[in-house]
């Protein structure tokens, strides 16, 4: 099935899993969902993802929780959508629930949390939040 926003329905696959406790969730890969993988496994919020080598190419995220079974994300938002971009300067990169969530930007340099694009004073495209 065709999406108009895959980074949208891979958001959506990885909040839904966590509602129903799942391991891992599947959404087709590209190399965007890969580096929002990537961020999001660096900062702790999920176990893994990995892209599958058949083809049509997946990505496998390994979904984290505590030991109680809560879900290691709370909050996963979408903010710059394809019919509307939000991009924004390094002043203008917002503070995720007074610095314990996290941005993702998309960068010139790729795609960082919102701290790391401070620190490299890049503004971007503000992908998505998550707490």
């Amino acid at each position: 099935m065709m999406t108009l926003d895959p980074i949208s329905e891979m958001l959506t696959t990885i909040r839904n899993g966590q509602k129903a406790r799942l391991h891992s969730v599947k959404s087709p890969a590209s190399n965007l969902k890969s580096e929002i993988a990537r961020v999001l496994k660096e900062e702790g919020y999920i176990a893994d993802a990995v892209t599958t080598t058949e083809f049509p190419k997946s990505l496998v995220i390994t979904l984290k929780y505590n030991d109680r079974a809560v879900p290691a994300i709370t909050e996963l938002k979408r903010v710059s959508k394809p019919g509307l971009r939000k991009f924004v300067s390094v002043g203008e990169i917002p503070s995720v629930l007074d610095g314990m969530g996290l941005a993702i930007l998309s960068t010139s340099k790729g795609v960082m949390t919102g701290a790391a694009a401070k620190k490299a004073k890049l503004g971007g495209e503000l992908l998505c939040t998550v707490a």
